[in-house]
């Protein structure tokens, strides 16, 4: 039995019959690699062979009674591998479109919270041979770092997979009673208690710190939260999702950093800002004096944590400079803009997010959650931010799935209320795979973004190399 932190279970509270607070990644393989050919039993025995690696696929979430503490994971005793993997078929032609399409049907259903938090469809029938496969996993269990190193349990670097050591015997795990769950959380509670004077003093003191920093006019600072314009997709959003995807090469990314003397990350949201300043444009929502703004998560997982399934996060408000006209000139603004947030980031503390995170009241957040999502609140007030864009670094060289190749990382983040479009970015071998997933209502022609990012791309190279 081991309980949730406050920040884990946040994703389960904030969750909505709108916002789904799920994770997922679209994976294109090559299964022409797989010994022996592709079956779709070799994929199911694959996993199978791999529980004992990844924890979160074997446990689920408990919830204690009245809520009285943040719930508690354990083994689910009537684990069924057969109700997570599901398999398939791709509607004709079973192009990248059609894939897409069955993906976004995915995300936009929520998981049963009476099994472990997970589900993984085999798509079969692609057009070109190759197999997709969609897995889903509640935020709560995982974030972008800790999925990438879930991968790592879950790939191979060669066909022929690895020799894995021989798992210790399964011992069902009991579900732990009202009265055990209830003293638990009663104990925890008052722990916590001593810690809210010394957290409230520490958090004063840093407010101070931060509104000292943004009146310093030689301070170099971040966005501000509610300065974003309004957008198209800035609004309640519906339970349907749309995802695109496309990718552009890893040494153009890195030609513009070289040139302009900024980071990948730098040119990745510049890449984004040209994207969206386009989609704004052909859509007349243009806002030429008041940049989009962007919220990216930064991971505050230190060496000792590495490997733990939970979500060690916090976020940086950042701008997309989407005022400036000169793509060069976005850049280098980028560029100056990220680095005062970052140091807006290390004003506010790593771990403050977290702290705080350990108090939230289950019930009231849940209920607020609920509140602000069924009366549309955020169609009432300025945008918080405008979009959410994770980057996340992944492996330079190929990785393999029961043998089969990976071709391609169709990365999916959720969509956030009043937020109605992630941007998520994942490098993989000499590519950066960038998956766009969106409220269905709000961005109908999430695939013209695709068309919009090339542009974007042949913009920043002619203008280095000019």
């Amino acid at each position: 039995m081991e309980r949730l932190s406050g920040l884990d279970a946040s994703f389960l509270y904030f969750e909505t019959p709108s916002m789904h607070m799920h994770v997922a990644m679209t994976a294109i393989f090559d299964p022409s690699t797989m010994p022996g050919g592709y079956e779709f039993g070799k994929i199911r025995d694959f996993i199978e062979s791999r529980l004992h690696l990844v924890p979160p696929f074997r446990r689920r979430v408990v919830e204690v009674p009245l809520r009285l503490n943040h719930p508690i994971w354990v083994e689910d005793p009537d684990f069924d591998l057969d109700y997570h993997i599901r398999r398939i078929g791709a509607p004709a032609p079973g192009g990248h479109h059609e894939l897409a399409e069955m993906a976004a049907q995915i995300a936009s259903t929520p998981l049963d919270r009476s099994r472990p938090l997970w589900e993984l469809h085999v798509v079969e029938g692609l057009s070109d041979g190759n197999i997709g496969v969609v897995t889903k996993m509640h935020h709560c269990a995982v974030d972008g770092v800790s999925g990438a190193e879930l991968m790592v349990n879950l790939f191979d670097l060669d066909p022929g997979g690895r020799e894995l050591e021989v798992p210790e015997p399964r011992v069902p795990e009991p579900i732990p009673s009202d009265l055990d769950l209830v003293q638990h959380a009663l104990t925890s509670r008052a722990r916590r208690t001593l810690g809210i004077l010394p957290l409230v003093g520490s958090t004063v003191r840093t407010a101070s710190r931060l509104v000292s920093r943004h009146r310093d006019p030689n301070a170099v600072v971040g966005a501000v939260p509610l300065t974003a314009p309004p957008t198209p997709w800035n609004g309640a959003i519906t339970p349907h999702r749309r995802m695109s995807f496309t990718r552009v090469r890893l040494d153009d990314v890195k030609t513009i950093k070289n040139a302009v003397g900024c980071t990948v990350n730098d040119v990745i949201l510049g890449l984004m800002g040209g994207t969206l300043r386009r989609y704004l444009e052909a859509h007349d929502a243009f806002t030429p004096t008041a940049p989009l703004i962007a919220v990216c998560p930064v991971s505050v997982r230190g060496d000792d944590e590495t490997g733990q399934m939970n979500n060690k996060v916090s976020a940086m408000f950042t701008s997309l400079a989407t005022d400036v006209d000169d793509p060069i000139d976005r850049l280098r603004t980028i560029h100056q803009v990220t680095k005062g947030a970052k140091e807006d980031h290390n004003a506010l503390g790593a771990h403050l997010l977290q702290d705080w995170a350990e108090h939230a009241a289950p019930t009231t957040f849940a209920l607020a959650a609920r509140l602000y999502s069924s009366m549309n609140l955020s169609d009432r007030h300025r945008p918080i931010h405008n979009v959410v864009i994770s980057n996340v670094p992944g492996p330079p060289f190929p990785l393999y799935y029961a043998g089969a190749k990976l071709e391609y990382t169709l990365p999916m983040g959720p969509v956030m209320e009043g937020a109605g479009l992630n941007i998520t970015v994942l490098s993989y071998m000499d590519n950066v795979d960038i998956g766009f997933m969106a409220c269905r209502e709000l961005i109908p022609d999430v695939w013209s973004l695709v068309d919009y990012v090339q542009d974007s791309m042949e913009e920043l190279l002619k203008a280095v190399a000019d």
